[in-house]
């Protein structure tokens, strides 16, 4: 592509856009800054239990086998020495282990803004927006409807607007008012354009990612050798569990990693019902699931960035319906974490709950989720804010009272909570107060006022009174009317015209085409 200097050079949405604007912020909330983790990661699993979940999948891998419904994965795991015995592949350990030992422990994902790559593996924490949901609720509908473009487009905003969101993941809400064969071009236009963070393609056969990736690339301003050089984009599949890889979201991932983008390999495995119903027994089988897959990308693409998903919870054994931010699914994310550094691979997991509502019920289960991503050194959180329902409905309130939690978790890593240094023993200032007065007014404080504690931007820490006196304005709905005003005065980030045109011309080429099939 001609003039790709120039253009890169009217990228906007980094630090001084972010300045430019600060008069039309909604809310004071925390600056871009993706945490570290500094905790020691919770591990449940004694040595000799890692050792017995990684001898259960592989003795999954080896003697039960895995189906996978794709012709070219077939032909290419005969070529590597698996057993194939129809569409079903049995693997050797040795090889498993060979294969997954090629993946970084660590990778790079640049979006056409340089300032939000994000950093993926190690001890590095990013959160991405919720995903997938068919169906949308707010306070002013006060009902679930299925999601359309505009819905769509307001949680990209949300999606952009908040610092502690650090990836764009899957389409906020499916715009269902858009034909699936071509869905992916207006709703990944969109993202581009509303956002500059990293982001997503569904893994959904050939021409929805080989669309995407090119749509990505006219984003960055990008040579097809710029675009390759380095993960600019990445996807996340699910295994259909129990032990089941299908055609179309294999055949993306291939296309992925062939050029150099990042995969995610994540089963969906609810013990008691697609798994045991036992926590190691569902893990192992996750485990076995997702190693399969890795091993399939890395004997195709040697070194492509791939990491494990984990998402095991289990099944309401009254009713069968999913069940999330439970004790178990916590337990599973922690032990999942141990087993990703075990295979020295980056780790995926979920911010979830089976609440409808924004209710306590959501805020409980999905803090549950999240602590335990935290806990489980996890390095990239899915549907970290705005999942309600299991995954059915996405709603904007819900999104930023989520944010609310992460941004604490955010501040919960700062490294300056727990300094040990002279200025934070204090004992000049214990010793100006001594056995009377208070700490308020002197300079040690008054110092470190603005900054010493967490100042939230949604809860509420005035007394009954003061909160009565204010409206009695319950959470949702002071979250509601910060989605509203965050609407009403969002700016997009910076894109060079040229760049918008092109990608414009491209979708509007595609869908003369006939966009992507809706046959599978």
């Amino acid at each position: 592509m001609a003039d790709t200097e120039p253009r890169r050079k009217t990228r906007g949405g980094g630090r001084a856009g972010a300045a430019a604007r600060r008069g039309r912020e909604t809310i004071e909330q925390m600056p871009w800054n993706p945490p570290i983790m500094i905790d020691p990661p919770v591990e449940p699993l004694r040595p000799e239990g890692v050792e017995a979940i990684h001898d259960g999948a592989m003795r999954i891998l080896e003697e039960i086998g895995v189906q996978f419904l794709n012709k070219e994965a077939l032909a290419i795991l005969r070529e590597a020495g698996c057993r194939v015995d129809g569409d079903m592949v049995f693997m050797d350990r040795e090889f498993v282990m060979e294969m997954v030992a090629k993946a970084p422990s660590e990778f790079t994902i640049t979006p056409r803004n340089l300032d939000r790559k994000i950093t993926v593996g190690g001890r590095h924490l990013n959160f991405g927006n919720v995903s997938s949901p068919p169906n949308y609720w707010d306070m002013e509908l006060g009902t679930k409807v299925p999601g359309n473009r505009e819905m769509c487009a307001n949680l990209l905003k949300l999606t952009q607007y908040f610092n502690c969101i650090h990836f764009a993941g899957g389409y906020p809400v499916e715009p269902v008012d858009i034909h699936a064969s071509v869905r992916h071009l207006d709703v990944v236009y969109d993202k581009l354009v509303l956002t500059d963070k990293a982001m997503h393609a569904y893994s959904l056969g050939k021409e929805r990612v080989e669309d995407v990736m090119e749509m990505v690339r006219i984003a960055g301003g990008l040579s097809d050798e710029e675009f390759e050089a380095t993960p600019r984009m990445y996807t996340n599949i699910n295994s259909t569990s129990p032990l089941k890889h299908d055609h179309p979201m294999i055949d993306g991932c291939l296309r992925m990693v062939r050029r150099g983008q990042a995969v995610v390999v994540t089963p969906f495995t609810l013990a008691g019902a697609m798994a045991p119903v036992t926590m190691a027994g569902a893990v192992a089988q996750s485990i076995a699931e997702a190693l399969c897959a890795i091993a399939l990308f890395q004997y195709v693409s040697p070194g492509c960035a791939c990491g494990i998903g984990t998402f095991t919870s289990n099944v309401d054994m009254k009713s069968g319906a999913p069940a999330f931010g439970t004790p178990e699914y916590m337990r599973a994310t922690q032990m999942t974490g141990q087993m990703a550094r075990f295979y020295g691979l980056p780790l995926r997991s979920s911010g979830v709950c089976a609440a409808n509502v924004p209710d306590g019920q959501a805020m409980w289960e999905t803090s549950n989720s999240l602590w335990a991503a935290v806990q489980s050194g996890t390095n990239m959180v899915y549907h970290a804010a705005g999942w309600l329902e299991g995954g059915l409905i996405a709603s904007p309130e819900k999104f930023i009272m989520d944010c609310e939690v992460l941004q604490q978790i955010q501040r919960y890593l700062d490294p300056g909570l727990s300094a040990t240094g002279a200025d934070d023993i204090a004992l000049d200032a214990i010793k100006s107060v001594g056995n009377e007065g208070h700490f308020f007014g002197i300079q040690h404080t008054q110092d470190r006022y603005a900054t010493a504690f967490y100042q939230p931007f949604l809860s509420d820490w005035k007394n009954y009174e003061g909160w009565e006196a204010a409206g009695s304005v319950w959470t949702p709905d002071r979250a509601h009317t910060m989605f509203k005003n965050i609407i009403a005065n969002f700016e997009a980030p910076a894109i060079d015209e040229a760049i918008r045109e092109e990608l414009a011309d491209f979708v509007a080429r595609r869908k003369s085409e006939g966009g992507a099939p809706t046959d599978f």
